[in-house]
């Protein structure tokens, strides 16, 4: 089977994904994509609406994956093994998926209900798991911010090299998810006073 027989949409955002975690999501471009399938650039229009629309797609892919593994991280677990465990999955995803989690960094157009509407599930499965903290709804949103900020200054620093010192970063990630941790229950007993 040729490779003009197998391109879909599928197909073209799942390579635009690998090569964005190979060389970055900046640098993929409709030209690089169709090398990388053995087509045509005019032959990808028919299934992105061009470098927006691929880009658009990465971000939706993206946001969908990462959702599914903080999902899962989550499953089984109560409170604080739960946030624990999706800190964790936050952070592998931006390490084993460079390029699809910086893809997933921009706040999605409002205008884009398909997109805006992923962005809330992650949200949404953030809520679920403080639901155990009774937090007013205003004070969750600030958590939910609170843990993608250091999940993704960690992550971010981390792939940057910002950590050369030889202490172990692992180690200093479950120290920063404990102090987290502790914060979620200072912020429970000014609520409840």
């Amino acid at each position: 089977m040729s490779a003009k027989a197998r391109l879909d949409r599928v197909s073209v955002v799942l390579t635009a994904a690998s090569l964005a975690d190979e060389i970055g999501f900046e640098h993929v471009t409709l030209a690089a994509v169709a090398s990388r399938l053995g087509v045509r650039i005019p032959s990808l229009y028919n299934h992105v609406d061009g470098l927006p629309g691929l880009r658009r797609e990465l971000a939706l892919y993206g946001i969908r994956e990462l959702n599914k593994r903080l999902q899962l991280a989550a499953i089984g677990k109560e409170s604080e093994r739960a946030i624990e465990a999706m800190f964790h999955a936050y952070r592998a995803f931006a390490r084993e998926r460079p390029g699809l989690y910086e893809a997933t960094l921009h706040a999605p157009d409002p205008q884009d209900r398909e997109l805006e509407k992923a962005a809330q599930d992650i949200v949404e499965t953030v809520l679920t798991v403080l639901e155990p903290f009774h937090f007013t709804h205003e004070d969750a949103i600030h958590v939910v911010r609170g843990i993608r900020s250091v999940a993704h200054g960690f992550a971010s620093l981390e792939a940057a090299g910002g950590f050369g010192l030889s202490i172990d970063p692992d180690e200093s990630y479950r120290r920063l998810i404990s102090v987290f941790l502790l914060g979620l229950h200072s912020i429970r007993q000014v609520d409840e006073n």
